[in-house]
């Protein structure tokens, strides 16, 4: 065989056995790439899945809201007034385990899909009568916000939160017989009497409960509160450094969606407002016969 082909015929065999024993991979450099890439996808994706699991659960608390505006109806249907915000002798209302303090969502119950409950509550026996006390620990999802970073009870579980309150004024005071709100001491407050109009009047809307709330059952401010202020997400370690020391102050609204909370108002509909709204027309708002002009406005 001529030498040069010999040649030619030894260093193909050398490559075939160098490619055979050679494996395919990527190197270091291409290996870190894919994964940065790979980092770079996620870090994208993460905020629009965030996004599409608040705008979930801000469904089902407008739902929650919803629930609680049909219910609060029908008991007006029934009665032929809105239920009482709260039930006791005498106010101011004391925000103390102390009294009948029986809240307006006890009479909601049986239009909530909860008769069970109500029948094992007396409303005449008080909020805190040790016969109530396993009906006051019942935690009622259409009572929790799924936003919430509050727990479903308070610290000691002697009662089940709710993270919707009743406006029972349009301003800081205490809840009494003379607010000027849909649900307050012993009221029986009628359509006819929101003079400002149900479509401009607050019913029902989000807050931030204390770890020591007294549950829902209570008609103190563990569900009632006034239009002076409207706290965010961001407020709530602020929140939570500066509980009142008066028994008697009740406190605003507020939420851990972003940018604001969720309302019921009296005509049934469900609105965000924004918390940046301006406080005068927040307490408007809460105020059902203030005379104010309410026209298409910026909530």
């Amino acid at each position: 065989m001529h030498p040069i082909r010999c040649k030619k015929i030894r260093s193909l065999v050398r490559a075939d056995r160098s490619q055979a024993g050679r494996r395919d991979g990527f190197t270091l450099v291409e290996l870190l790439v894919v994964i940065a890439i790979i980092g770079i996808l996620i870090g994208m994706l993460l905020p629009a899945v965030q996004q599409v699991r608040e705008a979930a659960r801000r469904t089902v608390c407008s739902n929650n809201l919803a629930q609680l505006g049909l219910a609060v109806h029908s008991y007006e249907f029934s009665m032929e007034h809105l239920p009482p915000g709260v039930i006791d002798k005498a106010g101011p209302i004391r925000s103390e385990p102390i009294g009948q303090h029986v809240g307006f969502l006890v009479h909601l119950l049986p239009y909530l899909e909860q008769r069970a409950i109500a029948r094992n509550f007396d409303i005449s026996l008080g909020a805190y009568a040790p016969a109530n006390a396993p009906a006051r620990k019942m935690a009622i999802p259409t009572f929790l916000c799924p936003s919430s970073f509050v727990a479903e009870f308070n610290t000691d579980r002697t009662a089940a939160l709710t993270h919707y309150a009743g406006c029972h004024d349009g301003s800081r005071t205490s809840i009494d017989v003379d607010n000027n709100g849909l649900l307050f001491l012993n009221s029986s407050i009628t359509y006819g009497d929101i003079y400002d109009g149900s479509t401009n009047t607050i019913l029902v809307g989000e807050f931030m409960p204390y770890d020591d709330s007294l549950g829902w059952a209570s008609g103190t401010r563990a569900s009632l509160r006034n239009t002076s202020e409207l706290l965010g997400g961001d407020d709530w370690e602020l929140f939570h450094s500066t509980q009142p020391d008066s028994i008697l102050e009740v406190g605003g609204f507020g939420s851990f969606h972003p940018g604001g909370a969720m309302f019921c108002f009296a005509d049934g509909s469900i609105r965000h407002l924004s918390n940046s709204i301006d406080l005068s027309l927040f307490g408007f708002l809460g105020n059902r016969s203030d005379g104010e002009m309410m026209g298409v406005l910026d909530y």
